[in-house]
């Protein structure tokens, strides 16, 4: 989000093009029949015929006496500038600034060029250039901020913020970047205050609401994280994204049969998620509950490779053994670790060939360790069996 290209800001751009290229569209040739080519590029550039506005700019003549050269280089940085050639929209730019008394909008146009350049303190620079004329544009208040906070200026990029708050007290914007600037500096308690302020005036965005929980979860504010997605929750009750961050909350917390509950019915909703509802059933404890879901499974490999585990779990070791059929036919064979795993559900259950001839196909070398013990105690069984009742 703070890195973000300033779309309003480009928005407005484009407005202010249609604007300052208004006059002279009514004629491209003047009165002695000659072409007027600073008109005709404007025209193409209206019309989005960027490269024949480049063509056009090409034929007029520098050294034409009256000629408006401040139009001639606007004309020509807006072209480059919308082709996304940025080096030679800025040296265009730069050359309609350096004519006498130039247009506010050229500086306008020259900050929108060098943020995209990453080149922050000349946009800054050009924006003081522009003078009152983007006064009451809060696109440029965030951009201020943005350049501020990208040079490592975080006081001035938040008091950039407060000012604009000010200025337009009915834009949630500018309260919205200030809590993420906020949650970057680890500021959690202004986030947890400034955030649910934000939330409560605007009424915050399903996104908005994830964003703020997602990232007090990453900081490490977990009852501060759990109370805002708790609301989202109620607010947005269908919703998958809040139920899966609000389950990471409890995992962190150690809730695992809440994250699963939540994981559960976000799975209703979206069913790849099943596996990872019936892993954190397991995980609580709830190992029934997970082989019912596992059951409900589409991928055959997921949902026999962690029915092999749950089985294990639950020392079924009969019905452990007879997957071999089934793990062979979908490949799962190829993992060694699943192999083993057979392996001992066949040697728990007495099929001692049958796991000896899994054992036999390991190559793991962190495996042969598991391998040979599990053979002596396949050998210990064959002499006593008594010693395996």
């Amino acid at each position: 989000m703070l890195t973000a290209r300033m779309n309003l800001l480009g928005l407005l751009a484009a407005l202010l093009l249609m604007g300052s290229l208004q006059f002279g569209f009514a004629a491209d040739q003047k009165d002695d029949g000659e072409v007027d080519y600073l008109d005709l590029a404007a025209l193409m550039l209206r019309d989005g015929n960027l490269d024949r506005a480049v063509v056009a700019l090409d034929q007029v003549d520098l050294e034409q006496e009256g000629l408006d050269l401040e139009r001639y280089y606007t004309l020509r940085g807006l072209a480059y500038l919308r082709r996304n050639e940025l080096e030679p929209a800025r040296d265009a730019l730069l050359k309609a600034a350096a004519t006498p008394e130039p247009d506010s909008l050229v500086f306008i146009y020259l900050a929108q060029v060098g943020f995209q350049l990453q080149e922050y303190r000349d946009t800054l620079e050009a924006l003081d250039h522009a003078g009152p004329a983007v006064e009451r544009l809060g696109s440029v208040y965030h951009m201020r901020a943005q350049c501020h906070w990208l040079l490592q200026e975080p006081a001035l990029a938040l008091a950039t913020l407060d000012q604009a708050r000010e200025l337009f007290p009915s834009d949630n914007s500018f309260t919205r970047r200030k809590v993420f600037y906020l949650v970057d500096k680890g500021l959690f308690q202004l986030v947890s205050e400034l955030g649910r302020e934000y939330l409560e005036s605007s009424e915050g965005s399903l996104e908005d609401h994830v964003a703020l929980g997602n990232a007090l979860r990453a900081s490490g504010e977990l009852e501060e994280a759990a109370s805002f997605l708790e609301q989202a929750q109620l607010r947005f009750p269908h919703s998958v994204e809040v139920k899966k961050s609000l389950a990471h909350v409890y995992i962190a917390r150690g809730q695992l049969s809440a994250a699963a509950d939540l994981i559960y019915g976000a799975a209703v909703l979206e069913p790849k998620l099943m596996a990872e509802a019936a892993e954190l059933y397991r995980r609580a404890g709830q190992t029934y509950r997970a082989l019912t879901l596992n059951g409900q499974l589409q991928d055959q490999a997921e949902k026999f490779r962690q029915r092999m585990a749950l089985l294990l779990e639950l020392q079924n070791f009969e019905q452990a053994a007879a997957m071999e059929t089934p793990l062979y036919r979908v490949g799962l064979l190829e993992d060694e670790d699943l192999r083993y795993a057979l392996a001992y559900a066949q040697f728990k259950i007495g099929a001692f060939d049958q796991a000896e001839s899994n054992l036999s196909q390991l190559t793991r070398s962190d495996l042969f360790r598991k391998a040979a013990e599990l053979r002596r105690a396949i050998q210990d069984c064959s002499e006593d069996a008594w010693k395996c009742l």
